[in-house]
Formats: C-alpha cells, sequence, structure tokens
C-alpha cells in the first residue's frame, strides 16, 4: 500500500542520516586523535591553573607597529677622574672637559632601527653663524620619535573561524587568551570542531628578558561517549617532565606548543628588522613526548583579507624536516599591524586534511585604550 511504502522509505531517511551523523562524528574523532601529539600520554594529570581573571574592554584597531626596544638597566657612569693641575706655562689654557662613559647597549638595542644626527661631511660653519649647520636629513631624524621601552601588550582575546577538511569540509570555531598579571602569564587555546570534539591546550608560566618561560603545559581533548584525554608537560628547574614521563635537560629559550605563538610576537616586537621575506627564528620545542628544535621561516607577506578589513601580514611555515610522522604541520600569519599578533594559523595533516583558523574581528583587550586611540567598548 502507498501508506506502507512511505513509511518505509521515511524509515529508511532517518536510518540514512543516522549513518551519515555517526560517520562524522567518528570522522572528527580520528581528526581529535590525529592534532599535535594528541596521540602522546596517558592517564588523568593533576588540575591545570585556574585562569587569569582578566575583563576585556576595548578593540585593538590595526595601527602603525611601534618601534620598541628591551627595557634596559640604567648604563653605569664612570665618576671623574681629577685633572692633575697643569704647569705654570699652561695655566692660563682652558681645562677641557671630561664626559663620562657610558656602556654599550645591549645587542637586541643594536638591532632595533635608531636614527642618529651626524654632521654632513664637507659642510663649513659661515663666520657670521652662531650654530653649527645641519642637514635637512639630520633635522628630520633628530625629532622622528625615539624607540619606546618594551612592554608587554595587555591581556588580549583572539577569535577564529574555523574551516577545513577531513574526508568532508570541517567547520568550528577558536579563540586564544592571552593573559598577564604582573610577570605571571597565561597563553589559553580552544579549538571547537562542530560541537563535537573541543581541544584546550594552556600554557602557564613566566616573563622574563628573553620572552615566555614556561612553567607548566596542560592539553586536553573531549570527545562525545570518550574519557577526556589530559597531557600536562612540566618545565622544573632542573627537569622537563614530559606527559609519556620521560625527562629532558632544561633548555635555554624552550617553548611549548601553546607558548610558541606569544613567543613571536615577543621576538618581533622587540627585534622588527628580523620579520623580513628570507629570515628565520629557531627556537626549542617542547611536545608532549618529545623535545626538539623548530624553524619558522618568512616565506611570503601580503595583504590578508579579513571581515574587519585587510591587514599586511608575514608567512611563517616550519622547515622541512621539523616534524615527525605523527605529528601535525602548523604555518602561522603574524600582521605588525596587529601587535604582531596570528591573525591566521594552519594545521595540516596532509594535502586533503588541514584545519584553517581566521581572525573574524577585532582582537579585544584589557586596560584603557591609548590617549591617541579613543576605546570601542565591547558590549
Amino acid at each position: 500500500m502507498p501508506a506502507t511504502r512511505l513509511k518505509a522509505a521515511s524509515a529508511l531517511r532517518r536510518a540514512a542520516w543516522v549513518g551519515l551523523l555517526l560517520a562524522v562524528t567518528a570522522g572528527h574523532v580520528w581528526l581529535a586523535a590525529q592534532l599535535p601529539d594528541s596521540r602522546l600520554g596517558e592517564g588523568a594529570a593533576d588540575q591545570a591553573p585556574r585562569a587569569i581573571d582578566v575583563a576585556f574592554v576595548r578593540e585593538l584597531a590595526p595601527t602603525a607597529p611601534p618601534v620598541h626596544v628591551a627595557a634596559a638597566p640604567p648604563a653605569p657612569r664612570t665618576p671623574a677622574v681629577p685633572k692633575p693641575a697643569p704647569p705654570a706655562s699652561a695655566a692660563s689654557a682652558p681645562e677641557p672637559a671630561i664626559e663620562p662613559v657610558e656602556s654599550s647597549p645591549p645587542p637586541i638595542l643594536a638591532e632595533a632601527p635608531v636614527a642618529a644626527v651626524a654632521p654632513a661631511s664637507g659642510a663649513e660653519m659661515a663666520p657670521e653663524a652662531s650654530a653649527p649647520a645641519v642637514s635637512a636629513g639630520a633635522v628630520a631624524a633628530a625629532s622622528a620619535p625615539a624607540p619606546a621601552a618594551f612592554d608587554w601588550p595587555p591581556s588580549t582575546r583572539l577569535t577564529y573561524d574555523l574551516v577545513g577538511n577531513y574526508r568532508g569540509p570541517l567547520h568550528g570555531t577558536a579563540q586564544v587568551d592571552w593573559l598577564r598579571d604582573g610577570p605571571r602569564y597565561q597563553v589559553r587555546l580552544e579549538v571547537h570542531l562542530a560541537l563535537v570534539v573541543t581541544r584546550r591546550m594552556l600554557s602557564d608560566g613566566v616573563l622574563g628578558p628573553n620572552g615566555l618561560s614556561p612553567r607548566r603545559y596542560d592539553e586536553e581533548t573531549e570527545v562525545p561517549l570518550r574519557e577526556t584525554r589530559r597531557l600536562t608537560v612540566h618545565f622544573e628547574p632542573g627537569r622537563i617532565l614530559l606527559a609519556n614521563g620521560k625527562t629532558q635537560d632544561p633548555v635555554a629559550g624552550v617553548q611549548d606548543t601553546a607558548s610558541q605563538f606569544v613567543q613571536m610576537t615577543w621576538l618581533y616586537l622587540t627585534q622588527p628588522g628580523r620579520l623580513q621575506v628570507g629570515q628565520s627564528v629557531e627556537f626549542p620545542l617542547a611536545l608532549p613526548r618529545r623535545l626538539g628544535r623548530w624553524t619558522y621561516d618568512v616565506a611570503e607577506q601580503a595583504e590578508l583579507a579579513l571581515p574587519f578589513g585587510s591587514v599586511n601580514a608575514f608567512h611563517l611555515v616550519p622547515r622541512a624536516g621539523a616534524r615527525r610522522a605523527n605529528e601535525m604541520e602548523v604555518d602561522f600569519w603574524i600582521a605588525p599591524s596587529l601587535q604582531y599578533l596570528p591573525v591566521k594559523i594552519t594545521i595540516r595533516q596532509d594535502a586533503e586534511s588541514y584545519a584553517e583558523l581566521s581572525l573574524n574581528r577585532r582582537p579585544l583587550q584589557a586596560g584603557p585604550a591609548p590617549a591617541s586611540a579613543p576605546a570601542r567598548i565591547v558590549r
């Protein structure tokens, strides 16, 4: 009968939808298992640190990148040494002034673009002039703003739209929080895939003269019908304890999966000349089961079209050979006009399996807006 056939067709359609849903869920579960090092280590870790309490009150609008130099203690001054009394024949001659001697600037200061005033070669002073002649270029250089002492950006939140592919289209969202409380910092990264998979990564540590110094890295993966998987890496004074129980000797400048992005921000805020196509940066990276050195090359510069406008950005790509077969490849774009923050991140397994995160709005920040740029209050 027609009614019977209609009911049978409806039941078949429902079964097909249920089968499709199960297939998609299984695909997302597999993808979660393939995200960077999620398969490493087993068991539950102790409780991760609580989030630093921050109120985000304004949007960060693109501006010309500031010229920063690392804060340095005042240079010591050498006390003036008394000059012996001149001979009687030279008593009437004026005594030369003794200038204090200052120590040389640290290398990071020397790398920053600092304008200097130099006399024009071959210039002569007119007899009636009361001051030395200075070239127009030197006057312009002298009036240029001096580099500001470096200070860490205020707490910042970045939100991303996620698209990608794994046996079909992927959709989701992601959020990165950069949180500060005095010398303590946290970098919190959270990824949601189609309301099915949630991955959280947390780096907790302190700020120092060489950027971020992680003290602990936590990673959680939540998948329906499975126990939450937790991994922890401890950065102790005498060792690095990996999530699989292995230990490594401490290494200067070591970063973790989450802190590496903000470490790049610190690097280019203090040494902007290094963010040029053809340049590279290298640092040790502690993944949950191994410690290795990673090199990122500045591959290209381009204008990226984002929902709030286009921004100029630089593409950083990991050098071939850094990752192993069971690890994802991560590359990202850094925007100087947005405090050198990452505006686009790509996580890739192969040519067909990837996830791309693109900033979907201007970053949110804590604290008062600069006097030159009125705050845009976030509702």
